[in-house]
């Protein structure tokens, strides 16, 4: 009886390790191509701060790039989109603000700190990529924050502006 209770236990041992490593998989697999963690770093980096609508709309600015004959075919190649330089370990860095997006050449750490926000973030981004909302920067390919004014924004038409986010295309 005690043989078969210890392989009784080996079994219920190896069939957890099998469901959870089925479990665990689909997981994994769910984002192959890491859109919706790329997308969710933009979020969480140009509109963290932002209600639900600047988040969006800087969505929307990442997906109208992705359908633009003018910038990358996929999410992560728009928002990491950038000039790059090699820097003393041997290693391809973007240039200081020579990037799409700000947050991605600013010499700050690339790992979100607020973990609410992060998962808002993510959540947002994963929703999106599944049933992408209403365009509300009505096709916009850039943006900027209010308080600056950057050279090309004189070139361009703005569309909208989404609290602090001022959208052009």
């Amino acid at each position: 009886m005690h043989k078969d209770s210890q392989g009784m236990k080996y079994l219920c041992i190896f069939v957890l390790g099998f469901c959870i490593g089925m479990w665990a998989a689909p997981a994994h697999a769910s984002d192959e191509n890491g859109e919706a963690f790329c997308l969710a770093q933009n979020i969480y980096f140009e509109a963290g701060n932002q209600p639900l609508a600047g988040k969006i709309a800087v969505a929307n600015v990442v997906m109208n790039r992705v359908e633009s004959h003018q910038f990358p075919n996929n999410v992560c190649d728009v928002i990491f989109q950038a000039e790059y330089r090699e820097n003393w370990k041997g290693e391809q860095v973007p240039k200081y603000g020579r990037c799409q997006f700000s947050w991605y050449c600013d010499g700050k750490s690339d790992d979100p700190k607020d973990s609410k926000t992060w998962i808002s973030s993510y959540q947002i981004a994963n929703n999106f990529l599944e049933n992408p909302p209403f365009d509300l920067t009505e096709g916009a390919l850039w943006y900027h924050a209010d308080y600056i004014l950057p050279y090309w924004s004189q070139h361009l038409n703005e569309t909208v502006q989404i609290n602090n986010h001022i959208f052009y295309k």
